[in-house]
């Protein structure tokens, strides 16, 4: 059974509307979608269908997560969406379990340079999802 659904909902709702912050390295996003991941896609008229799509494709399908166990499938995602595809897969393979996974997750936001700006969402971010692993949708 695929839990997509239930984490793109958890993702999509840590990650909010639509913003424009200069400092943010992503630049402009919606729902977590970048417009330096994705520079001709009219972001501010993106559609939450649409992201669902970006989401499933992109993230979802590109880690693997529908081979998961729900506890690691959510934070590989949720590292998907927020550090990339390519980091989720890379320390996915390194961790021996989600919370090792979250450690090595936090360790990497600490090293980012953006730190002392997002450190603090960040590291709320990681909680919110592990918490969220910790119970298995229905």
């Amino acid at each position: 059974m695929s839990f997509f659904l239930h984490a793109f909902q958890i993702v999509v709702g840590i990650e909010g509307g639509y913003s424009n912050d200069a400092r943010d390295p992503g630049g402009e996003t919606k729902f977590g979608i970048s417009k330096r991941a994705y520079p001709n896609l009219d972001i501010a008229n993106l559609t939450l269908e649409k992201a669902q799509q970006i989401y499933l494709q992109d993230y979802w399908d590109a880690c693997g997560c529908d081979t998961m166990p729900w506890e690691r499938a959510i934070c590989v995602f949720d590292m998907a969406v927020n550090q990339g595809p390519g980091a989720a897969r890379a320390l996915n393979l390194q961790a021996h379990d989600p919370g090792e996974l979250m450690a090595a997750r936090a360790v990497r936001y600490a090293e980012n340079k953006n730190f002392a700006t997002y450190g603090k969402g960040w590291m709320n971010r990681l909680f919110k999802v592990f918490k969220s692993a910790q119970v298995t949708p229905s």
